[in-house]
């Protein structure tokens, strides 16, 4: 493994006050990611109308289209981050998924929408393996869960701002259907949100040069302290002695995520179909029930999972998620099948609240079980499952029970509240299943580390 340069050297031992400055950097890209992702869900009436597609198709592109090549790329980038320099993974990965989102305005058909979202998968796949590892090294086991919670807050904080911000512009374009650019030419309104949204890429590429690349801690060595090189058969080797909890967290993070991605991918459109909202409405109203309960809900899901872990309980995270699944499949289906929209927003905060408790502390629990050479590998495995299930199941099952369930387009709260609902008990069997070989693996670890 290649020595650390000086300036690593420099942040190898930082204040807790700078590790907080790089979580925030980190949670400002994950943001920015996630308006790119999002901004789709925005648009579902006048792409159906000019590229001509069902709901099905639209549940492909906001599902397998992004998760198709983000899962299959994820491994071989996780890999990349436990053996080079993450901060410029990072960098590139920024550059490549903001200009696919632009692309995705020239988009003349089903397929070449399908190929651009693609394109935005490749490049977001190498964020978040690298941020994890990088995180794992700027703060202390305990602080952990609490940090990566607050990275995870990207997801609602990017959701929110496309939805805020992206359901203002669709509005103000609305009244305009054409716009003509310079170089352009005439082009339909829809397509400029896209280069609109893709444009602060070239910003967030520079700012994450604002950020350290740490030593590595935690790394397995040999007899005489020299660090260990793992080969791929090595790392895989590492991840099968504790593949049962790395399942087990695999899992609870897939159906969590199939919860979220279904929500946030079709409640604007239930909001404009059932009620007769538009999509700034929509996304006003969405954007803050996601930016309070959810934020608040990530928080304090890693509060608690580290307060627990301080006080010798190392399945804390799976005691947390349990509490998830069961608030979840209680309050987002009463809310989707709420008669007024008044009742649904008012049903939906608790449901948001509790769907969020989980998201940054099954990944820290992962960290936490696992050597420094593998981290990376780990968390691009875990994100292959949750994209592979969660990105690609939640915003198309949905779609599908629309068109061949209900056969009715009025009925998407229906098709939501049947995933949704589905979705978190299979979360809570996944944690209940995990909470003894989890135990077993984290003090395996410790004992390995020299710590209580």
């Amino acid at each position: 493994m290649a020595q650390p340069s000086v300036s690593a050297e420099k942040a190898t031992k930082p204040g807790l006050g700078y590790a907080w400055y790089v979580v925030i950097v980190l949670t400002a890209i994950y943001m920015l990611s996630f308006v790119d992702r999002q901004i789709l869900s925005l648009l579902v009436g006048p792409i159906k109308r000019d590229l001509g597609i069902s709901d099905t198709r639209i549940g492909l592109l906001q599902g397998l289209s992004f998760a198709l090549f983000y899962t299959v790329m994820g491994l071989p980038l996780g890999r990349i981050a436990d053996k080079r320099n993450r901060r410029n993974l990072i960098a590139v990965c920024i550059l490549v998924w903001s200009a696919f989102t632009g692309l995705c305005s020239a988009a003349k058909s089903f397929w070449t929408l399908f190929l651009t979202r693609i394109g935005v998968g490749v490049g977001e796949a190498g964020l978040s393996p690298a941020a994890y590892s990088l995180l794992a090294d700027y703060f202390p086991k305990e602080r952990l869960g609490v940090a990566i919670s607050v990275y995870y807050m990207g997801v609602f904080l990017g959701s929110s701002a496309a939805l805020l911000v992206g359901g203002s512009i669709v509005d103000a374009l609305a009244r305009t259907p054409l716009m003509t650019l310079p170089l352009l030419g005439t082009i339909a309104s829809w397509r400029v949100t896209f280069l609109l949204v893709g444009f602060p890429g070239l910003v967030f590429a520079a700012l994450v040069y604002t950020v350290g690349e740490p030593l590595r801690r935690d790394l397995l060595k040999s007899a005489d302290g020299q660090v260990t090189q793992l080969s791929l058969r090595q790392s895989l080797a590492e991840m099968g002695r504790r593949w049962t909890s790395l399942l087990g967290l695999s899992f609870v993070t897939v159906f969590q995520a199939l919860c979220n991605y279904a929500l946030t991918a079709w409640a604007p459109t239930f909001f404009i179909r059932v009620h007769g909202w538009t999509a700034g409405q929509a996304g006003r109203a969405l954007a803050w029930i996601l930016v309070t309960a959810g934020c608040l809900g990530i928080y304090l899901g890693g509060v608690f999972s580290d307060h627990w872990l301080r006080r010798g309980k190392p399945e804390a995270p799976l005691f947390v998620a349990a509490v998830s699944a069961l608030g979840t499949a209680v309050f987002l289906p009463a809310a989707l099948l709420a008669p007024q929209a008044a009742w649904t927003l008012a049903l939906m905060a608790p449901g948001v609240f509790f769907l969020a408790l989980p998201m940054g502390i099954a990944v820290a629990a992962l960290q936490r079980i696992f050597p420094n050479q593998v981290r990376g590998q780990v968390s691009a495995f875990l994100l292959f499952l949750l994209n592979l299930g969660g990105l690609s199941l939640g915003p198309l099952l949905p779609g599908v029970f629309n068109d061949y369930l209900f056969h009715n387009g009025k009925m998407i709260g229906y098709s939501l509240a049947l995933t949704i609902a589905g979705a978190a008990l299979l979360m809570l069997a996944a944690a209940a299943a995990t909470l003894r070989p989890y135990r077993t693996h984290y003090q395996a670890l410790q004992a390995v580390a020299g710590r209580p």
